[in-house]
């Protein structure tokens, strides 16, 4: 098994001891509402344990060929078996089945190899930075060998081949078509005639029964009342109380008399006759209900039993409140004790249970009841067609039904239950079933009194503590009959140690009400070779089947012939997937053995009609859904007429389309078939059923399987629930199971990858997901099984708090559409016609020209005199020494510092001499400027302009966290080739520390200069450059993808990308502009430091770090300074929704006026992130913020500013438009994976909004191309977003000097049309658009939209992927994810998610993480790796660092709380 395992943090990993011996709980089974049914499938521990399950899976994963019959008395007892099961696939030979086990590596033997993954998960210290034990994997990456062995693992796993092969089929223009199942054409088909509707024998009319269940308990109570009616147990087994039929008639007379007369008022009674009234009493007391239910039936009320409602939010008890509520109930019946123990508020009312309507609680003990008069007398009426109770039943989606039962219905039900089991007067019968519905109700509380007999009803209290307690019982009653399920059998045959005295030759009738779940039949063997030697006979063994709708429909007789063995069938597991019935031998692994359950009811016709569609019958060796047509049935679903139509008036039709009778048939929800002589076989419920791939697979079976990998040892009391989840067009397997309190990660993570194991080779289905919970986690039904809908639903919704998870959807989804293949791209010479490109108009836009823009003098004259900045801010200190240009403000809004035009001029001049004489520079020498954001910054810049030396802006080291930011201010520097680096005293002293000796070699430092002390004399003179295309300064950044790229600009760029902002944005010195950005690379810097020197602006500067400690700072300095235009980051507008959410009011109050902005726009180097940039103008909306006024900018390393600023508002206002903003276009996410580009409409599957990124600067040409051919592209074609321009960056500055990529990305030429232009390449892909609005001069406007970088955007499938719609799916999945990362590796889609929550939610997120991504992108994710927040790297412009993350995840340095290694 090359499984990998998953890794846990430590913390997640709780050992706790348990005692030796767990007491049985009776608790798995399905309560007959599809919960999977689950104890019976154990073993037997005896000495002589028959075959039993885990023989039968050890040989479906040994494969060995020994002959064996389910019933035969082997002498390999349970022990034997579990020694087997313990070395189960070591060195084992599988047959070849038609497909391969897909979760085992094969090898030339075809043997089972076991794997264990390197290092322990139980204890794990996370290594430090640097230190992680390294290995080279193919590509020569150095990672961690503990992530990259299991990743390794996981590669070969995926390599084999998926069982179904992927079939061809071709992929339309734009659509991804997802593989659609087709039918095997080896697949099994029915081939017998059509079947023969099958009758019951007639139901004999005996001359004493009574004409009304009522009638018979008046007779019995006024004939014999001395004679015992029940017997309840209490919890040590000590007969508790006995009922007495004359006790049992004169008590139902009191209650009946009590809710006619006593509730209400005389003339407005609350309840009258054909109402309905709720029973709600507890499973330890069925003679309080047998008295309220016989009263109602005499007062011709009708009682509707449900459970105790133990806490305001029970599993599905609001589904029993809606029942309650549809019927009209007001008033609910209980005892004193139950009474009592309800929740109650503090004045000592019963609250109201969620989704219940208003009750009126009545306890109907006789204390507490009035005396009825003399004369008054219940009105017993013969038989009719009133509704004499309502049964309830929960449904596969957990929704609750009621099944009404008429009066005649009842009556027929047991006089054909009395003839079928024979029962006569006084006959003893032991009772271990829900006595409140199905086959516990019909035998021990209806058909019990109409014939006069004891019932011993065994309290589920008593089973839990002994469960040994009802065969007790039969030896001390000498007990005729006993009702019991398979699984108390089971318990039975566990708690059994030799009990000496035990003789069950009284029982003439063991009537196991479950045995229509096809996995009984091996209690049933089990428990009688056990009890053979003890007196029970072979034929005393009744299976019976029922269901809600249809009440009892088969049974086995009692016979008294022991040489007639009962009936089975063994069947083959693959037919019946086709729905076929295919006879098999035993020896195979993948066979069902199914026990008849006996004949057709008295008096009923039984046909089986196809499961889906058309209720055609069914052929003879076909499966389908067995209907009955009877008097004896439910005849509605109490108010629902429609979902009644199709389950109690089905009129069954032969392959001529004729109906085979007049009378309606009842569907039962039982699948199965009628076998030889009448015998009725069943295979499963329609509720368990789950077509997966058309194949049909029933849930119980699954279980049994799963049950059978050493149940004992791993499943906590055999509770496991097995669930469908539809994801992506299927149905897909769920396994939920609880593990037992003293299980290991070792053991549990082995036993789940046996059970996978199992299940493919014995049922040839893929399991999507297994899941463990701790011991007595899951929601439980009120006898304890398990509650399968609300299982599902705490799955779904991510809150069933998983201890561990599997995933394996490689091997069982095989719907993904086809890989696609890359087309050979048209030639130039078909597609190029003028300024068209395959009859598309050719995707070029641009700015407007610089050209013709005309300036005002003064502009004009920084335009033309001065080519560079220096000369324009020594022109400004002259003309206008006091203008003020920058105000720095602190954190509480004051101002820290300001410079006017002298200021600056001053302070540059003497930085200058500094560097001149203290630096001994040379004109040319690079300077590193570290400074944290503010004037000093500025300063030092135009000092080195003043010097001739080339500055470089460096973020400065976090003096919080040195290790990590203070290398890459060293790495800069270096590569920067700094000759010296200026800084402040402070941070002087902390890039000596000693601290930063500890992360850096400190001594090879350049010349640190500290500009706190500077010179007091001016320099001899000014240095002007020779030539504007020299270097003016470097900006480095570091790129999302990791890569530190330094960019040249020139003087000429420099003054270009100067004037371009000015006349965009409008700045003249009259203006005020509030910028909030880090001032170290790209735009951010250009505006912080050099755009109010060009323009002569005032620049408002905001440091984003003072926004942590105050984060309505920037938000109140643009309202106090009237601001017409700001600029912030995507972080700074995500600190002001996040933190300022709940404060508009607060701002409101303290004068917040956003009303002047005309632009905000977030300087961005990515898609715009539309929504935060909605939820940020909605939220300030209320505080004048216009809705249009936000905007986005787009740059790149090759050029800084592509796009700035949106439409002026007046052109939007001028033409009218309203409703959503014109520069919003939805596409199809699934075209733009195939690197097309298809407008949809808003809302529509798989839409994506896109924001245009701002309006082009002036002087800046754009155009699409083509990555690999180079060649242009038609309007709204995605490829990349080529630019040319003046302020175009002039080439990158590496030690390495990679000339090839160089000119690359700087000096690109198309490949056919212009191919004089030089464009520079931004590694953007985008499209433009041409939209209906007009520019200020009358021109269609033409939007550029950025989809992505080309350096993040992921290949898998042959389509490429953009992180950030993988990211925006997988926050949505749950509400404790905060951020989410994805990244590839060898192929593998990895998922990181932080998680706001308990670590107990953790592995909640696999399967909603795994969920999400395959329904809206088709990918299947390979790890999911689950962290603390904060744990995935940011960088200062709001920009995730996947390939951080991603050395971090291959290095082992993410600390994670889980990873789960999809298989």
């Amino acid at each position: 098994m090359a499984v990998p395992m998953p890794s846990k943090r430590r913390s997640l990993v709780v050992q706790t001891s348990m005692d030796a011996y767990t007491p049985p709980d009776t608790s798995s089974g399905s309560e007959d509402e599809g919960s999977v049914q689950g104890d019976s499938q154990g073993t037997p521990t005896s000495s002589q344990g028959s075959i039993n399950m885990e023989h039968w899976i050890s040989q479906a994963i040994h494969g060995s060929t020994t002959s064996t019959t389910s019933s035969s008395s082997t002498q390999s007892g349970g022990s034997g078996a579990a020694h087997r099961l313990a070395d189960v696939m070591a060195q084992t030979h599988i047959e070849n089945h038609s497909a391969p086990p897909d979760v085992t590596t094969y090898t030339s033997e075809h043997s089972i190899q076991v794997e264990r993954p390197q290092g322990s998960t139980t204890s794990r210290t996370a290594p430090k930075y640097g230190n992680a034990e390294l290995m080279e994997t193919g590509d020569g990456v150095p990672v961690s060998s503990r992530v990259s062995a299991k990743i390794q693992q996981l590669v070969n796993t995926l390599k084999r081949p998926k069982r179904p092969p992927l079939r061809e089929f071709f992929v339309d223009d734009f659509e991804e078509l997802l593989e659609v199942q087709q039918p095997d054409p080896n697949q099994p088909k029915p081939e017998g005639a059509q079947m023969l509707a099958t009758r019951g024998e007639q139901l004999g009319v005996v001359t004493n029964w009574p004409p009304s269940l009522e009638a018979a308990l008046q007779r019995w109570g006024t004939i014999s009342p001395k004679a015992p009616c029940l017997t309840t147990m209490d919890t040590n087994g000590k007969p508790l109380y006995i009922l007495t039929y004359g006790k049992l008639w004169t008590r139902s007379m009191k209650v009946a008399y009590n809710i006619l007369h006593k509730l209400g008022t005389k003339q407005e009674p609350m309840v009258r006759p054909g109402d309905r009234v709720a029973l709600v009493f507890p499973n330890n007391d069925p003679a309080a209900f047998m008295v309220a239910f016989y009263g109602c039936l005499l007062a011709e009320v009708v009682p509707v039993p449900i459970e105790v409602p133990l806490t305001r939010k029970d599993a599905g008890s609001q589904q029993i409140g809606f029942l309650l509520g549809s019927c009209g109930v007001t008033v609910a019946l209980t005892s004193d004790a139950c009474h009592k123990g309800l929740p109650k508020s503090p004045t000592g009312e019963i609250p109201q249970f969620k989704g219940w309507p208003k009750l009126l609680w009545f306890v109907t003990e006789s204390k507490h009841l009035s005396k009825p008069p003399r004369d008054w007398f219940p009105h017993i009426k013969d038989a009719n067609n009133d509704t004499a109770y309502i049964e309830y039943k929960t449904c596969k989606d957990g929704s609750v039904l009621g099944v009404t039962v008429t009066r005649i219905a009842l009556l027929t039900h047991c006089q054909a239950l009395t003839q079928a089991c024979g029962y006569t007067e006084a006959e003893t019968i032991v009772n271990v079933l829900d006595f409140k519905k199905d086959v516990g109700l019909w035998h021990g509380i209806l058909t019990s009194v109409m014939n006069m007999m004891h019932v011993i009803s065994i309290p589920y209290a008593l089973m839990k503590v002994n469960p040994l307690s009802w065969i007790q019982k039969v030896c001390q009653y000498k007990a005729k009959v006993a009702c019991v399920k398979s699984r108390d059998m089971h318990w039975a045959l566990v708690a059994h140690r030799d009990q000496r005295d035990v003789n069950l030759s009284s029982l003439r009738m063991l009537i196991v009400a479950d045995g229509a779940n096809p996995w009984s039949i091996s209690s049933c063997d089990a428990f009688l070779n056990v009890f053979q030697s003890k007196g029970l006979r072979q034929e005393v063994i009744c299976p019976c089947a029922s269901s809600p709708e249809a009440l009892t429909v088969a049974i086995r007789r009692p016979t008294d012939d022991s040489n007639q063995p009962p009936g089975r069938g063994v069947l083959s597991m693959h037919g019946l997937t086709y729905g076929v019935i295919r006879v098999d031998s035993e020896e195979k692994l993948s066979v069902l053995t199914v026990q008849d359950v006996g004949l057709v009811m008295p008096g009923a016709i039984m046909c089986s009609v196809k499961p889906d569609g058309v209720p055609q019958l069914c052929r003879t060796d076909e499966i389908g859904e067995l209907c009955v047509c009877a008097v004896a049935t439910g005849t509605s679903y109490y108010g629902l007429s429609g979902m009644t139509k199709n389950t109690f008036e089905v009129f069954p039709m032969t392959s001529s389309g004729a109906p085979i009778s007049e009378y309606p048939f009842i569907r039962t929800g039982l699948l199965g078939f009628v076998g030889p002589g009448g015998l009725v076989f069943v295979v499963g419920k329609m509720d368990g059923l789950m077509v997966v791939s058309g194949r049909r697979h029933n849930a119980d079976d699954i279980v049994a399987t799963a049950l059978a990998v050493e149940p004992m040892k791993f499943v906590y009391r055999g509770r496991i629930a097995v669930f469908s989840v539809t994801v992506l067009h299927d149905e897909r397997i769920v396994i939920v199971a609880e593990q037992r309190p003293d299980s290991t990660e070792e053991d549990s993570f082995q036993w789940m990858s046996r059970v996978l194991q199992a299940i493919d080779s014995i049922h040839q289905v893929g399991v999507y997901c297994l899941a463990l919970v701790p011991a007595n986690t899951l929601p439980k039904t009120p006898l304890g099984g398990i509650h399968l809908s609300e299982t599902k639903q705490l799955f779904l919704e991510g809150s069933l708090h998983p201890c561990n998870v599997l995933m394996c959807p490689h091997t069982c989804v095989t719907n993904l559409p086809k890989p696609r293949q890359k087309q050979p791209e048209i030639g130039p010479a078909s597609v190029m016609v003028g300024n068209l490109v395959s009859g598309k108009r050719i995707a070029q836009a641009s700015g407007r020209d610089l050209g013709q823009i005309e300036d005002n003098d003064q502009a004009r004259k920084v335009r033309t005199e001065f080519l560079f900045l220096s000369e324009v801010l020594q022109w400004r200190a002259q003309t206008t020494p006091d203008h003020l240009l920058y105000t720095l403000l602190n954190c509480r809004g004051t101002i820290a510092n300001s410079l006017t035009c002298v200021q600056l001029h001053k302070r540059a001049e003497k930085i200058a001499v500094m560097l001149m004489e203290r630096g001994h520079l040379q004109d040319g020498d690079h300077v590193a400027l570290v400074y944290p954001p503010g004037i000093d910054l500025i300063a030092a810049f135009y000092g080195c302009l003043y010097a001739g030396c080339v500055p470089i802006t460096v973020r400065p080291p976090h003096p919080q966290n040195i290790a990590t930011t203070l290398p890459t201010v060293k790495m800069i520097v270096e590569v920067s080739r700094s000759a010296c680096l200026m800084t402040t005293q402070l941070i002087c002293k902390l890039l000596r520390s000693r601290e930063a000796a500890a992360a850096v070699d400190v001594r090879t430092w350049p010349l640190i200069l500290d500009t706190d002390d500077l010179p007091k004399k001016r320099p001899a003179q000014i240095y002007k450059p020779s030539n504007p295309d020299t270097l003016a300064y470097l900006d480095f950044s570091v790129s999302t993808t990791g890569m530190l790229a330094g960019v040249k600009m020139s003087h000429a760029a420099t003054s270009a990308f100067c004037r371009s902002i000015k006349l965009q944005c409008e700045l003249y010195p009259s203006r005020e502009v509030a910028i909030c950005l880090d001032p170290y690379c790209g735009l951010g810097f250009v505006l912080w430091c050099l755009c109010s020197v060009y323009s002569g602006h005032q620049s408002i500067l905001i440091p984003p770090s003072e926004l942590e400690t105050n984060p309505a700072l920037w938000l109140l300095a643009v309202s106090q300074y009237k601001v017409r235009d700001t600029f912030c980051s995507y972080s700074v507008m995500e600190l002001c929704t996040k933190g300022l959410g709940s404060q508009t009011e607060s701002l409101k109050a303290r004068g917040l006026d956003l009303s002047r902005v005309r632009t905000c726009v977030v300087v961005a180097e990515e898609r715009p992130r539309i929504a935060l940039t909605q939820s940020f103008s909605k939220l300030f909306k209320d505080l004048g913020l216009h809705p249009r006024a936000v905007s986005t900018s787009f740059g790149c390393r090759v050029n800084l500013a592509i796009c700035l600023q949106p439409h002026r508002l007046w052109t939007l206002a001028e033409q009218g438009t309203s409703g959503p903003d014109p520069t919003t276009v939805y596409v199809d996410m699934r075209a733009l994976r195939h690197d097309r580009v298809r407008l949809v409409e808003r809302g529509s599957p798989h839409s994506l909004p896109l924001m245009e990124s701002g309006k082009i600067l002036p002087g800046v040409r754009i155009i699409i191309a083509n990555p690999e051919t180079k060649g242009p592209l038609g309007d709204s074609h995605l490829g990349e977003i080529w630019v040319h321009s003046a302020h175009n960056a002039s080439g990158y500055f590496t030690i390495y000097g990679d000339e090839s990529l160089q000119s690359d990305h700087f000096n690109s030429r198309l490949s056919f049309g212009d191919t004089q232009t030089i464009w520079a390449r931004t590694g953007y892909l985008g499209f433009l658009r041409r939209t209906e609005l007009t520019d200020a001069n009358g021109e269609r406007h033409d939007a550029l939209y950025v989809v992505g970088a080309l350096d993040e955007a992921m290949e898998l499938r042959g389509m490429r992927y953009h992180p950030i719609d993988i990211e925006t799916s997988v926050i949505r999945a749950h509400k404790s994810v905060t951020e989410c990362a994805v990244f590839t590796w060898t192929n593998l889609l990895v998922v990181v998610v932080e998680l706001d929550g308990s670590e107990q939610e953790a592995l909640d997120l696999v399967p909603l993480v795994t969920n999400v991504v395959l329904e809206e992108h088709y990918l299947i994710v390979g790890v999911v790796v689950v962290v603390d927040i904060g744990v995935i790297p940011i960088n200062s412009r709001g920009e995730k660092q996947r390939m951080h993350l991603r050395d971090g995840f291959l290095a082992d340095q993410l600390d994670p709380i889980y990873v789960a290694y999809n298989m």
